[in-house]
């Protein structure tokens, strides 16, 4: 090779190592751990890197967005106001960029949530944005990077600009590539439902898992072969845990992760609307945050409170109706087969007319009617409880159950055995809310035509929250419960009742990604495989151990814990189901699933038969000032302890997996130098979540901050413990 040549080839080896690295832009999180690493590639192509103490999580991986291609229909078109919204489709927005400035800054506050695990919340962060500009279309698209020093949160903005006005997103191309083969606990993608039990498997197993579930179940609908939802939580072999989600998803579609599992790469993958495209935005705008919680220490993933950072303050000018509540309810009896939510078994009833509904035969099942109901209000007033939920109350249910799968609830008309006015004077003398239940059966314009008219009603006969559900498909049809269209329904909801004063507990909805820091009335959600599904087959017993890695750090599920009676063919004969879980496992949740609106969720015979271990559900709290987490382990266990609101009074909760374990934790939470009384409610030593659910001890002792526990947890089992200040 002659000595000109050479030179010119390391000329241009040169100009091609500045080009793609003249970009890059280091970020550190406060603490030094984190380092992120933004730089353009050849190509103008953005992408980023994630360490954490010098240990690589996230590998070179690329971002941007592939917008929808609308060809002109005319030469006027492309002239005229098209020029607006036309998109070359060889330009989308993931490629041929410059670097057209950064900034950078840093916050530091405290802020006090409305309610939650700790009474104040800290959110420090180093910011990059990166402006860019692309070649040739002359566009401009700003990344905004945030470094805690519990991961990375970034999402995409979108200036007001001449040539990006309108536009519609084909995909997102947001790349999470990943070092190794990680453990992984998964579930399937899925635009209707995170109704499943999570499976713990290998990166490269996924694809295999995937397939055998779709030949035992055919009717679960996965988007792909490797597809998988978020929140997602992965270990590393030495030990690193990790976790991929978003923040404020808001007028956006919810992000699943697509998994190419030859290279070990996920990248976002859009929840698509009725016509298949992704989202249709308007600049200004921006996307949610795409966050990667990391930590060498489970418990800190847990703790992590940057989902919620990356949320806007509170927008309600008055929060004050908003109170976390513990609640019975008559839900569990018609979950198990026991009692039913319709009147009537005639169908069509509908046919009837609303005001003919006296006419139908009463099947002598419905659990809504007024004497019942007052039954449970009175439970409810014993034994302290603040609410009580009811479902199957207004009429139409029969008509559902029958099938007619385009029948539409109205959220105002009761059947006649429920007296609205007089159940509603009866709790108020008793000193007790009662909780409205609003089923839209998917069809969220209905729904929405109905909400101002529903809303007053519920104001007018006391009621300050609402339990609303989305089974079945969405209406319009094709929309999925994850598609932009009906993100905006359910963000409408929590709005529309934050203006009468109302709480939200959705379910079916989309799971939660910390909106309820500004819309806090958003007291609860499903949004993942609940106590219901015991009453359906049952769930694994480790299912409650990783739900908090997973489903709850985007916020509080309502769950619906407190089963005491396990064996569900006692309540239903023709129901053979098994609450997989011991009865002290059921105490510990209402520490291990954080919620302010805890329900007891059981009949009250069952809680009558068992009075001394009711006696934690009645004094645990709901609203905190501190949360420690003692032990965690994802899909294994889980320790917390907590300090009630307002209170010197502590509670801890502990829950196991599959194989008995002992829980070793010390008292180091509790003020030095003070003595405490513990009430330890244990897994007795033969107690089997399948065996022997039932057998449980209960113990006093005394305990400072210096004591230590050693403490048996069962297969499926747990611990709950309330301490008081004084001596035993």
């Amino acid at each position: 090779m002659n000595r000109n040549l050479l030179q010119r080839l390391s000329a241009a080896c040169l100009l091609l190592l500045l080009y793609t690295t003249a970009a890059a832009q280091e970020l550190k999180s406060p603490n030094g751990n984190f380092v992120m690493t933004f730089s353009l590639q050849e190509g103008g192509v953005p992408t980023y890197r994630l360490s954490f103490k010098g240990r690589p999580v996230i590998k070179q991986s690329r971002l941007g967005l592939q917008l929808k291609y609308e060809a002109p229909k005319s030469k006027e078109e492309a002239e005229g106001d098209m020029k607006q919204k036309l998109v070359n489709p060889k330009a989308s927005l993931y490629d041929n960029f410059t670097l057209a400035g950064t900034q950078t800054a840093t916050f530091d506050e405290r802020w006090s949530p409305v309610w939650g695990e700790e009474k104040a919340i800290r959110n420090h962060y180093n910011e990059l944005a990166v402006t860019l500009h692309q070649k040739g279309i002359d566009r401009q698209l700003l990344i905004r990077f945030r470094l805690f020093d519990d991961g990375l949160g970034f999402r995409y903005e979108f200036p007001q600009q001449k040539n990006l006005a309108y536009f519609v997103i084909k995909e997102e191309k947001t790349q999470f590539a990943m070092t190794g083969n990680h453990t992984a606990f998964w579930i399937p993608g899925d635009y209707d439902t995170q109704e499943y039990d999570y499976t713990t498997s290998r990166l490269t197993e996924i694809r295999r898992l995937q397939a055998k579930a779709r030949t035992e179940n055919v009717s679960q609908r996965f988007f792909s072969p490797t597809g998988v939802q978020t929140s997602l939580m992965l270990k590393t072999d030495d030990g690193l845990y990790i976790n991929l989600h978003e923040a404020a998803l808001i007028n956006y579609a919810c992000m699943h992760l697509n998994l190419d599992d030859q290279n070990l790469v996920f990248e976002s993958w859009l929840t698509p609307d009725a016509k298949g495209d992704k989202g249709y935005l308007q600049a200004p705008c921006t996307s949610p945050w795409r966050t990667i919680i990391v930590s060498d220490d489970a418990r800190d993933i847990l703790a992590s409170r940057m989902t919620y950072n990356l949320n806007e303050p509170c927008k309600i000018k008055d929060p004050s109706f908003i109170k976390p509540v513990k609640y019975v309810g008559v839900w569990w009896e018609m979950i198990t087969g026991k009692s039913s939510w319709s009147y009537t078994n005639d169908y069509p009833a509908v046919q009837l007319g609303v005001t003919d509904y006296a006419k139908a035969k009463p099947n002598g099942t419905h659990a809504a009617n007024t004497a019942h109901v007052k039954a449970y209000i009175d439970f409810a007033a014993q034994h302290g409880f603040d609410a009580v939920l009811v479902e199957g109350w207004n009429v139409g249910w029969e008509d559902w159950f029958g099938n007619s799968k385009d029948f539409v609830f109205d959220f105002v008309t009761p059947y006649p055995d429920f007296n609205v006015r007089e159940l509603r004077d009866y709790a108020k003398s008793k000193g007790v809310k009662l909780i409205m239940h609003h089923e839209s059966s998917g069809s969220t314009r209905n729904y929405e035509r109905w909400m101002d008219t529903a809303y007053k009603f519920m104001k007018a006969n006391g009621y300050d929250a609402v339990k609303s559900g989305y089974v079945g498909d969405i209406l319009p049809r094709g929309e999925n419960h994850y598609s932009q269209w009906t993100i905006n329904h359910y963000q409408y909801a929590i709005e529309k009742a934050a203006d009468y004063g109302i709480m939200v507990n959705a379910h079916e909805a989309v799971r939660p990604t910390g909106i309820a820091r500004t819309w806090p009335n958003l007291i609860g959600n499903e949004a993942a495989r609940g106590t219901e599904y015991q009453a359906f087959g049952g769930s694994r017993p480790n299912h409650v151990a990783i739900l908090p890695f997973t489903r709850l750090l985007g916020g509080p599920m309502d769950y619906t814990p407190g089963i005491f009676e396990m064996d569900i063919s006692k309540l239903n004969p023709s129901n053979q189901s098994h609450v997989n879980s011991t009865l002290a496992n059921q105490l510990a949740l209402y520490l291990t699933l954080y919620s302010p609106l805890q329900m007891a969720a059981d009949l009250p015979e069952h809680y009558n038969r068992f009075p001394d271990a009711f006696q934690f559900i009645k004094d645990v709290a709901v609203d905190w000032d501190e949360s420690k987490y003692l032990e965690a382990e994802p899909g294994a266990y889980i320790t917390v302890a907590r300090k009630a609101k307002g209170t010197g009074q502590w509670f801890v909760g502990s829950v196991g997996g599959e194989q008995a374990r002992t829980s070793t934790i010390n008292f180091g939470f509790l003020e030095p130098g003070k003595k405490y009384v513990a009430t330890i409610y244990a897994d007795a030593k033969d107690a089997h979540y399948k065996t022997n659910p039932q057998a449980y001890t209960i113990r006093k002792v005394a305990v400072t901050a210096k004591s230590k526990l050693a403490q048996f947890v069962a297969p499926g089992g747990g611990y709950a413990i309330s301490i008081t200040e004084g001596e035993k």
